[in-house]
């Protein structure tokens, strides 16, 4: 930790990658593990392009639940902790989280790699519509549909659909240009996520993970802090204070 705090405060530039690890303190539920909604929807059948295509209503079964939960989760003290550490360098919060807590937290620059359930989309018109206005229609069941007549779907991406192409590549540059990286909640081994701290640690970035358990990524960063996010942030943030 220690160390951890010095390599923070010498840096000018820091950025942030989080993955599921850091929502499933909010109460939100990971897609892969043993409680994971990949143990009860097949994302090839509910969560594919193909899949909204083919059969949008059974899509629909899985957005609802998803919507529900994260639109009625709150952030915790690590996403406070986040919005704390913009005033000592951090730029920007890149996250494979589509819950968008970290901008309800309050943090300026998030960068989303799989969207986000804040908004829908309809992929007939292009047009968007905040899901918070539809959000009682969703909760009776109903699908939300689109002014043009077609039905909406969460502005997220898709098993066979290519990551937002400039989201990524800003991503990827302010990886390439900070001077220290923190990954937290996540083993970073799904591309193109995973090319984040590849891209850093390249460029010279010192690399800090904060993880309840070792992972993948572990042998390659700098410091590992192990525990909670909602604990190990404002340890971190508390002792860069003083």
């Amino acid at each position: 930790m220690e160390k951890a705090v010095r390599a923070i405060k010498r840096a000018d530039k820091i950025a942030v990658l989080t993955g599921a690890g850091m929502s499933v303190e909010s109460g939100i539920a990971p897609f892969r593990g043993e409680d994971g909604l990949w143990k009860k929807f097949d994302p090839q059948e509910y969560a594919s392009l193909s899949a909204f295509n083919r059969d949008p209503e059974k899509s629909w079964e899985l957005f609802r639940i998803q919507i529900e939960e994260c639109l009625g989760a709150e952030p915790h003290e690590g996403h406070y902790s986040l919005v704390e550490l913009e005033d000592h360098g951090l730029n920007a919060v890149v996250t494979q989280n589509v819950d968008s807590l970290h901008q309800k937290a309050g943090n300026e620059k998030v960068l989303e790699l799989h969207g986000s359930l804040a908004e829908l989309f309809c992929s007939s018109c292009n047009s968007r519509e905040g899901t918070e206005d539809h959000l009682d229609e969703i909760v009776e069941g109903d699908i939300p549909h689109c002014g043009c007549g077609s039905m909406f779907r969460p502005d997220v991406v898709l098993f066979g659909e290519p990551l937002p192409r400039n989201v990524l590549s800003v991503s990827q540059r302010e990886a390439e240009e900070a001077d220290l990286l923190i990954t937290v909640g996540t083993s970073a081994v799904v591309q193109p996520a995973a090319s984040i701290p590849t891209l850093a640690k390249r460029t010279g970035s010192v690399l800090i993970e904060i993880n309840p358990e070792r992972t993948p990524l572990t042998p390659r960063v700098d410091h590992f802090l192990k525990g909670k996010a909602g604990e190990k942030l404002p340890e971190l943030v508390e002792q860069i204070r003083d």
